[in-house]
């Protein structure tokens, strides 16, 4: 007799399905505002000391995809650095999610679009923790708008600093201090490859982080760090109420195969792999977790 089929074995059903409730937030949103809330693996994700005496730093770790980064990454065994805009709530939470597995959490509030904070978010890795082994580049500022006309300058501008220029300040100030065995993992998205015309200035951001992602991963390899890209398709998080109009949230992820968008927990394991001695032979590679949306 063909073993019975248990519900929480569908991927299908292993996360809520629009249409969603959540009302529209002011960005970039919180968590505590999200209907339904998220899933970061507090109920999980089981860590197994991959990243035991490891210092990670994880920019946007306040909420989402880096606040379920930055847990699992603490049940493996690293101390966090938790760096964030301005949403006080919603870090204080992740670290306290981090403390509670017996790992150090360092707060750090600041933007990223300038390179002098960029620079002492290095540095109070080596301050606080003695080191840093993994450096995940994951906020990212995003807005949408139906016309060209809408995207101001200064928007694009704001969009190229917190997305792909602090990106490339915070691998120069750590690569020169980074050991052999490093890791740096930058967060892409399908919009590089299948870009929205309402994100029009996200979109090519992403591909920018593609890119610098495969030449850094080539520049770097003799100093034995790795570089690679996670390349997410819908997510469930604060980004997505706070910034995409209320028709769109409420259905938000029902195009892909799993008619539902992906919860940050469910990348998180894609994260910890890259950032462990497990793919000590990958770099230079861009991981899809899109629902069967990835065209490339």
């Amino acid at each position: 007799m063909a073993k019975e089929k248990r519900a929480q074995d569908d991927p299908k059903d292993a996360g809520p399905k629009p249409p969603f409730p959540s009302p529209r937030q002011d960005p970039p949103g919180t968590e505590a505002e999200m209907s339904p809330r998220a899933d970061h693996g507090e109920q999980s994700y089981l860590g197994h000391g991959r990243l035991k005496g490891r210092v990670a730093l994880i920019t946007g770790a306040d909420s989402g995809i880096g606040r379920a980064v930055a847990l699992a990454f603490a049940r493996e065994g690293a101390d966090v650095l938790i760096s964030y805009l301005e949403e006080d709530a919603d870090a204080t939470e992740s670290a306290r999610l981090v403390t509670e597995t017996g790992q150090k959490a360092l707060v750090v509030r600041g933007d990223i679009g300038e390179e002098a904070h960029c620079r002492m978010l290095v540095e109070r890795c080596f301050e606080e923790f003695g080191g840093l082994h993994v450096l995940v580049n994951n906020a990212a500022f995003q807005r949408t708008h139906e016309t060209l006309e809408e995207f101001t300058a200064e928007e694009v501008e704001r969009t190229f600093r917190t997305n792909v220029f602090a990106m490339y300040h915070l691998c120069r100030a750590a690569v020169p201090r980074m050991q052999p065995g490093s890791s740096i993992i930058n967060v892409a998205s399908i919009q590089a490859y299948d870009p929205s015309p309402n994100l029009l200035a996200y979109a090519p951001t992403k591909s920018a982080i593609v890119g610098f992602t495969k030449a850094l991963a080539k520049m770097v390899i003799g100093q034995g760090i790795r570089v690679n890209a996670v390349a997410p398709g819908p997510v469930w998080t604060p980004l997505i109420p706070s910034t995409m109009p209320k028709s769109m949230t409420k259905t938000f992820g029902s195009d892909c195969l799993f008619e539902r968008p992906a919860q940050p927990a469910e990348l998180a394991p894609v994260f910890t792999f890259l950032a462990s001695n497990e793919a000590s032979f990958v770099t230079g590679e861009v991981y899809g977790v899109t629902g069967g949306k990835m065209p490339f």
